[in-house]
């Protein structure tokens, strides 16, 4: 299926192209086969390609001087294109404690949506959520999937600063913050794993493509795999998945 894309200049060395605005995983899939075409291209001029939601960003090594002549040969890549090679796709289970130390904003939510504390956890943990892409912080995974009932709107007034790991609800997304930070979304727990490590070749376990789960943990169970995660001895659970 080829949809109508867009095309235009986004500095002197990038251009810009975008799918029809909506969050969807038929264009995510799209987004990310045309990704990866274009790298496997091995292309000398092109250096970067970063996707979005339903975008691109595609970055040259030099100025384009004929952006017409560029966009053609993007355009024409689209229409041909091809992967060498097929991404693996993964399903990681992250644990995530509910306590109420944790879930600052469980109870207004709950009183908000006139649904259990309970029910909240259970319809957030039982979701499978799409990373559509890295972002805002490294490491932060913009999910698609919240179940429609916990579908909240932001802060009007950020907090100036939430803890590492915090597992929030923005408007239709949800999240985790990889590192201490203001944030204006709804806290509803925190997960005492690492999503973001500098000093690795991949620093971040997931991305564009892969699938998340929430996994429900007692304060023990958390308190258990921080030590872990500190010590180094913590692998997050996945598995290949057929996409």
């Amino acid at each position: 299926m080829n949809f109508e894309l867009t095309y235009r200049r986004f500095s002197e060395r990038s251009i810009l192209v975008e799918w029809p605005q909506e969050i969807s995983e038929i264009i995510l899939k799209d987004v990310l086969f045309y990704k990866n075409s274009l790298l496997s291209k091995h292309s000398e001029s092109i250096v970067q390609v970063n996707n979005a939601y339903n975008s691109i960003l595609v970055i040259y090594n030099h100025t384009i001087d004929n952006v017409n002549d560029e966009i053609l040969t993007l355009k024409a890549h689209y229409i041909d294109r091809k992967v060498v090679k097929k991404e693996v796709t993964k399903l990681f289970k992250i644990p995530v404690c509910y306590d109420e130390e944790y879930g600052l904003d469980l109870v207004a939510i709950s009183e908000e949506k006139k649904m259990s504390i309970s029910e909240i956890i259970k319809r957030h943990s039982q979701s499978i959520y799409t990373v559509y892409f890295i972002g805002f912080l490294p490491g932060f995974l913009y999910l698609g999937g919240l179940d429609e009932q916990l579908h909240f709107p932001r802060k009007k007034s950020p907090r100036l600063q939430i803890k590492k790991g915090t597992v929030a609800i923005g408007g239709e997304q949800t999240g985790i913050y990889p590192n201490a930070s203001p944030g204006g979304w709804n806290i509803i727990g925190n997960s005492p794993i690492d999503l973001f490590l500098p000093k690795k070749k991949e620093p971040c376990f997931a991305k564009s493509g892969d699938k998340i789960k929430f996994v429900a943990v007692s304060r023990l169970e958390y308190d258990d795999i921080a030590l872990k995660v500190k010590q180094g001895l913590y692998t997050i659970e996945s598995e290949v998945i057929d996409d």
